[in-house]
């Protein structure tokens, strides 16, 4: 991962612990900037967004008294914060993914490993889809002994992470296309599928936790472990509890958890193509080339 992500210098920092007061100050002030402006200045941008055709500033919430998290910290701050980190971090990995493979193959081709000249994408991407169910069901963590342990866990937070990729996009669907901001009924189904997923992430981020923490002796943890399991249990654990504070109508706590919430989720994001988390596309990448080239 340090080898391939690109730039260097923040692969090398997000693998520092004595860079981490750095990476989570940077989106501390980025997010409280922008939550003053949210709170401060709403009828500047409201007159700002008058002249953008189709687009409201102002979010509106039916109900009294209701705690909506866009009074906070506007949804559109959210977007401009994390749509480009989205774009950026898809342009680094498809950039270190192209040398990756290309790196791989050549030394298979090298070593007489693979009976496979060129690259074919074509063929590659149906092996893609070939190795999603073996990945989706955890077979290899399953064949290894050593490893049985730590299958459920890695599977609760993985199907955590794609429920709540679901969950990202109707919501994002429901409000920029269907006109209806959150917070949504807890008997909406996609809240349903939210509230499974969130619990899901902490417990299982959790029991990550405990297996790495009982394993001192003959498991060797570095500072790249427990950044990313940190991130990933704090993303879990203050979504929750953000959603607890908001039903329980503790307003200003529910605001500082989701506060913190923000900041894990742009560790997570920002950094994901130079934390530990990147293992999932290297390892998928691998899986699919040693599918695609008959690896001997």
């Amino acid at each position: 991962m340090t080898e391939y992500a690109r730039p260097k210098a923040l692969a090398n920092a997000v693998n520092d612990p004595k860079k981490l007061p750095l990476l989570l100050g940077i989106p501390a002030i980025w997010f409280a900037f922008w939550a003053f402006i949210t709170m401060t200045a709403g009828e500047t941008m409201t007159k700002i967004f008058e002249f953008i055709p189709l687009f409201d500033w102002a979010h509106v919430h039916e109900g009294e008294h209701v705690i909506a998290h866009s009074d906070f910290f506007s949804t559109w701050f959210v977007d401009m914060t994390f749509v480009p980190i989205a774009a950026a971090v898809v342009i680094i990995f498809f950039l270190s993914l192209k040398n990756f493979l290309n790196d791989i193959h050549e030394n298979a081709v090298l070593e007489g490993k693979t009976d496979k000249t060129t690259l074919n994408y074509k063929e590659f991407f149906q092996a893609l889809i070939r190795v999603i169910p073996v990945v989706l069901k955890h077979d290899k963590f399953n064949e290894c002994e050593a490893n049985k342990d730590r299958a459920t866990p890695h599977m609760m937070v993985l199907y955590s992470f794609i429920g709540l990729f679901i969950v990202t996009a109707v919501c994002g669907i429901m409000l920029y296309l269907g006109g209806l901001p959150g917070p949504y009924s807890q008997l909406n189904p996609i809240k349903w599928l939210a509230n499974i997923a969130g619990v899901a992430l902490v417990i299982g981020s959790g029991l990550m936790i405990k297996n790495r923490l009982d394993k001192k002796d003959d498991q060797i943890t570095y500072y790249k472990d427990w950044f990313i399991l940190g991130i990933v249990f704090a993303l879990g654990l203050t979504g929750m509890l953000t959603e607890m504070a908001r039903l329980a109508h503790m307003a200003y706590l529910s605001y500082f958890l989701y506060y913190l919430h923000l900041i894990a989720i742009f560790n997570l994001f920002a950094f994901l193509p130079f934390s530990k988390m990147a293992h999932l596309v290297y390892r998928l990448a691998a899986m699919t080339y040693a599918e695609y080239s008959n690896r001997k």
